[in-house]
């Protein structure tokens, strides 16, 4: 990535050094299995027991609430299956949840579960009704959109539930914005490892105490019986430590990165009729979500290597399709197709933001010349 300004951060992060050092000790030295009760055993499980202090004093949980997972789609997975597991009724959903959501919902739907999607407004977030339908037996609302940053209203959902559980895939939000399980409302979250500086294969979800919960696999009683397997903990240790450096700097961090987020934009404002799909104020701090007019997405990031960032766009046998996002919002297809995802992370600088802008409104430029 060195020749590339590197602006696709809701993809994946890099691993931020300070994890690197805290997790090395547990691939080298303590590398225990953390269920033995004799002193490798035990070093290794003091690292996952501090972990799980760290992720649940960020988003403001119980230590013991924190189950460790392999990720994002495992811990969707488990809550998902969890709740619904013995339970009747229909679960309350977007029409633009990540895969590791929609794909379980669309299996459960196949198999005779009724599931009912929210209506989208022009802004991308999901409109709250007045009432909610009287058999749910789950709402499952991501938290922040991987493709838009549209942040969505929760917390306003969890309230209208009720006594019903409610889950968010927080995996996009978290180290991004303040995410507080109480503020919220909800009684199950998902974060995942590699969105916020920890490495790919580790994740958590927050279980609130007393929420029943069926464990999706079968085998020992690790984590409290909910998720069995040794755990991974050299991977552990790095998502507790990844967690810690969020709080310690997260308001900093969002500022910065809204800052260089409002700079990227005016340098592409330059393009006429590029349109901004989510306002400022209802976006993370960190995604600029733009469509080019005239362009497709894809065509346009082909054309300019020194920019590493994604389109919402699927490709089938050859194939461009428009997201399926941006037809939920509304927009027409040959709008949606020229969408670009614009991420920054930590590490991104000023000079980053000013040579992408400039590259990317140069390779506009030439393609429709």
């Amino acid at each position: 990535m060195q020749d590339a300004v590197y602006l696709d951060h809701n993809a994946t992060t890099p691993v931020h050094p300070e994890v690197v050092e805290a997790m090395l000790p547990y691939l080298t030295e303590h590398w225990g299995n953390p269920s033995s009760s004799h002193r490798a055993g035990r070093a290794a499980r003091r690292g996952v027991e501090r972990a799980r202090e760290q992720v649940a004093s960020l988003i403001g949980a119980r230590a013991t609430e924190v189950v460790f997972t392999s990720g994002g789609t495992e811990s969707d997975n488990l809550a998902i299956h969890g709740v619904l597991q013995g339970r009747e009724g229909a679960v309350l959903t977007s029409p633009f949840e990540h895969p590791a959501v929609a794909e379980p919902l669309a299996h459960l739907e196949g198999e005779g579960r009724s599931v009912v999607r929210l209506p989208v407004d022009a802004d991308g977030c999901c409109v709250v009704p007045d009432a909610l339908p009287d058999d749910l037996a789950l709402v499952t609302v991501m938290l922040a959109h991987n493709e838009t940053g549209a942040l969505q209203p929760v917390a306003e959902l969890a309230a209208r539930a009720g006594d019903v559980p409610v889950h968010t895939d927080a995996a996009q939000a978290v180290g991004k914005v303040q995410v507080d399980v109480d503020a919220l409302g909800v009684d199950l979250l998902t974060i995942a490892g590699h969105k916020l500086y920890a490495p790919k294969g580790v994740g958590a979800l927050y279980v609130r105490q007393g929420t029943e919960l069926a464990p999706f696999a079968r085998g020992a009683s690790h984590e409290a019986g909910r998720r069995p397997g040794t755990e991974n903990v050299a991977g552990v240790v790095a998502l507790g430590m990844a967690c810690h450096l969020a709080q310690e700097r997260l308001a900093v961090r969002a500022e910065r990165m809204a800052t260089l987020r409002e700079r990227l934009w005016r340098h592409l404002a330059v393009v006429p009729g590029l349109r901004r799909t989510v306002p400022a104020h209802k976006a993370l701090p960190n995604t600029l979500h733009v469509r080019f007019p005239r362009m497709t997405g894809t065509r346009l990031l082909a054309r300019c290597p020194g920019v590493a960032a994604s389109t919402g766009s699927a490709c089938h046998a050859g194939e461009e399709r428009p997201s399926g996002s941006l037809l939920a919002m509304g927009l027409a297809p040959d709008d949606a197709m020229g969408a670009v995802r614009l991420s920054l992370g930590s590490n991104t600088t000023p000079e980053d933001v000013d040579r992408a802008g400039a590259e990317l409104v140069q390779a506009w430029q030439r393609l429709v010349s």
